[in-house]
């Protein structure tokens, strides 16, 4: 009898836990559903197992024991393409404020996992907005201020939430540099700096091919991190906002060969054809960015004009150098699609564009079975400013059912 009873205990024990650390399953329900993968879906149904989309259509059989959740609109969780929030706090204080390093000019090796914060008040903003990823780290301001990563916006810690810890080197080219540092104090200059440090990198990383270990160089982070660019294994992500900005950025690229994103662009349109030919994709500045310095000609139109002319684009937050240092990408696309760009092509910058820029198309970005069950429900349009967000779904949990 004792041994059944402990059976019996231990089973209902397993069971709540396995509840608290397992989605359940249920299905949602929307008048429209925005798939990122087709057509929207009137009428529709996503099914949820495991944390997993299970199914998605209409006229699906809502299987028993599933709970229902309905909204006017379902969309996948949007994913925010260029962020500081995570390493920029709320309270816009130096405590926490590490989105940027001014000790020099160039620090490829620091590494946005070691500062980012999945507890941070404005992490949990996004999501209640409908963020469910963000890429994010360090910011731009410097020639190289550091790494990015790519991370859920749930968890309690920093390994709960990452998705991709190591994602891009971020980057900046344009008169802000100058602004922070010393030197370089000219564009050219910056370029040369960038140009050494990348031959430095070529020459590390040859040595390290040795088969004689004893020969080899002692360990460099600053050029092991270079090196990974190099080789593919890291992206550039550069922030350039004027039109010969971003054509020095190619010109590197180029001679170089590494993968790389254009972040802000604010005369892009200026340059399309060029930037097409290079096959580099753009994370388009916010819509409604302050337009002072690099970013003087930036346009509510920008968006519409990149999209139109086939280059993968993605929206952003940014960096803001006022409080809250964060931005909603649903507000920013909203102006760019009452300003030119097609509502379709703003719902898939959003999600499935900005997965595949960011290279995890596989895992989000849409709703398809097999994918994770990052999903937002409105009772409305999106991107019509009265609308609210009402609930939030990451990885199949429901983590937000605030009004917002």
């Amino acid at each position: 009898m004792r041994t059944m009873i402990k059976t019996l205990f231990s089973a209902f024990v397993f069971s709540l836990i396995s509840t608290s650390l397992f989605a359940q399953t249920f299905a949602i329900k929307g008048e429209t559903v925005y798939t990122s993968a087709g057509e929207p879906i009137k009428n529709g149904v996503v099914l949820i197992k495991d944390g997993k989309i299970e199914q998605v259509g209409t006229n699906i059989s809502i299987p028993s024991g599933y709970s229902v959740h309905e909204a006017k609109v379902v969309t996948p969780g949007f994913i925010d393409a260029h962020s500081v929030v995570g390493l920029a706090g709320i309270f816009n204080q130096k405590h926490d404020q590490d989105q940027l390093e001014t000790s020099s000019p160039i620090q490829p090796e620091l590494r946005a996992i070691d500062a980012y914060n999945a507890q941070e008040a404005l992490v949990k903003f996004l999501q209640e907005m409908g963020i469910t990823t963000v890429h994010s780290g360090h910011g731009p301001g410097a020639l190289m201020s550091g790494q990015t990563l790519i991370a859920k916006t749930t968890g309690e810690t920093v390994e709960e939430a990452v998705i991709k810890p190591e994602a891009m080197i971020a980057m900046t080219i344009g008169s802000a540099v100058a602004s922070n540092f010393k030197s370089p104090g000219t564009r050219s200059k910056g370029i040369a700096m960038l140009r050494e440090t990348f031959v430095s990198a070529q020459q590390y990383a040859e040595k390290m091919k040795n088969k004689d270990e004893s020969k080899r160089p002692a360990r460099d982070l600053k050029k092991e991190a270079v090196a990974k660019l190099l080789s593919g294994e890291l992206t550039a992500l550069v922030t350039a906002q004027t039109g010969r900005d971003i054509m020095t950025a190619l010109r590197l690229k180029e001679e170089f060969g590494f993968p790389m994103v254009i972040d802000g662009g604010a005369e892009v349109y200026t340059i399309l054809d060029e930037v097409k030919k290079s096959g580099v994709p753009v994370i388009i500045h916010p819509s409604m960015m302050r337009t002072y310095g690099d970013g003087q000609h930036a346009t509510f139109e920008t968006a519409g004009k990149v999209a139109d002319a086939g280059i993968l684009m993605a929206f952003q937050s940014g960096f803001e150098g006022y409080v809250p240092k964060t931005r909603v990408i649903t507000f920013e696309a909203a102006i760019a699609v009452s300003n030119g760009l097609a509502y379709d092509k703003a719902m898939k910058a959003l999600t499935i564009d900005a997965a595949k820029l960011l290279g995890i198309d596989k895992q989000i970005g849409s709703l398809e079975k097999g994918k994770d069950a990052d999903v937002v429900l409105y009772d409305g349009d999106p991107f019509e400013y009265t609308s609210h967000v009402l609930k939030v779904f990451i990885n199949g949990k429901l983590v937000s059912d605030k009004k917002k």
